[in-house]
């Protein structure tokens, strides 16, 4: 599969940014700010996680909003981007997967990229997206290993990588974990109710096992900021400037110049 090809194809599509968590848990630490804006580095999370998205070529960004939604756009209208940056907004939260249906009409391209606002993984999107459109896939999601699974649901994948089985909380021994990153075809919004307070992790995925259905593998460490302690641990481990890997250089740099 020509690589470079599809590298050229990634900035032609959407990445859907899900920023409507309340962060009932981080509140006790920031209060005044939606927990995707939580500051790392003098920088707000989220605009890490965009800036490490578009470094892949991805240029248009769609935010599904809701608490606090107006710190965001505040943040981002005032900012000279490479890329554009559309807001989704609900009135009232919608869930996960109420959040990615309530921005359907912003949406243009199948498959689009969804990711959630409050979490971290340096995986390869080139080679996602390489991997998904081997696969045929009607969704991928991304999967990593956990050494602690407790408070995390665990997900087992059959020797192609379909995804087979969720349980909703792990124990203590090494398992996969949802990464939070995905691709979607657009067939998948017919499966999620309009204007419904709707789950992706608890109510689409579980439906999907027996669908092409898949699960990308990364090494990657995953860092979520869901929590004071996750925070911390989150703002150690992005304190230095995200460094792109060689071999995400060599594809980058081929997208650039072919």
């Amino acid at each position: 599969m020509d690589s470079s090809h599809n590298g050229k194809r990634l900035k032609e599509i959407d990445v859907v940014i899900l920023t409507g968590g309340q962060g009932t848990r981080l509140r006790e630490i920031i209060s005044d700010r939606p927990k995707t804006m939580a500051e790392i580095n003098q920088r707000p999370f989220l605009d890490i996680l965009i800036g490490n998205v578009s470094s892949y070529g991805f240029r248009r960004f769609i935010l599904c909003t809701c608490h606090m939604a107006d710190v965001i756009k505040d943040y981002y209208a005032g900012k000279n981007l490479q890329c554009e940056i559309l807001f989704s907004n609900e009135e009232t939260p919608l869930g996960t997967g109420g959040a990615v249906k309530n921005a359907e009409d912003f949406i243009q391209t199948s498959p689009c990229l969804v990711i959630n606002g409050d979490s971290f993984c340096s995986v390869n999107l080139l080679q996602f997206f390489d991997f998904h459109l081997r696969k045929g896939a009607l969704l991928s999601m991304v999967v990593a290993e956990a050494e602690n699974t407790k408070d995390y649901g665990v997900i087992s994948l059959d020797d192609s990588q379909k995804i087979i089985q969720f349980k909703e909380k792990g124990g203590e021994e090494k398992a996969y974990i949802n990464a939070g990153i995905y691709l979607f075809e657009k067939d998948i919004f017919s499966l999620i109710p309009p204007e419904t307070k709707y789950s992706l992790e608890y109510d689409l995925f579980p439906r999907l096992v027996d669908k092409e259905f898949y699960g990308y593998i990364t090494q990657e460490r995953l860092i979520d900021i869901g929590t004071a302690q996750r925070y911390e641990e989150g703002k150690r481990f992005l304190r230095h400037p995200i460094k792109i890997r060689m071999s995400d250089y060599t594809d980058l740099r081929n997208r650039l110049h072919r």
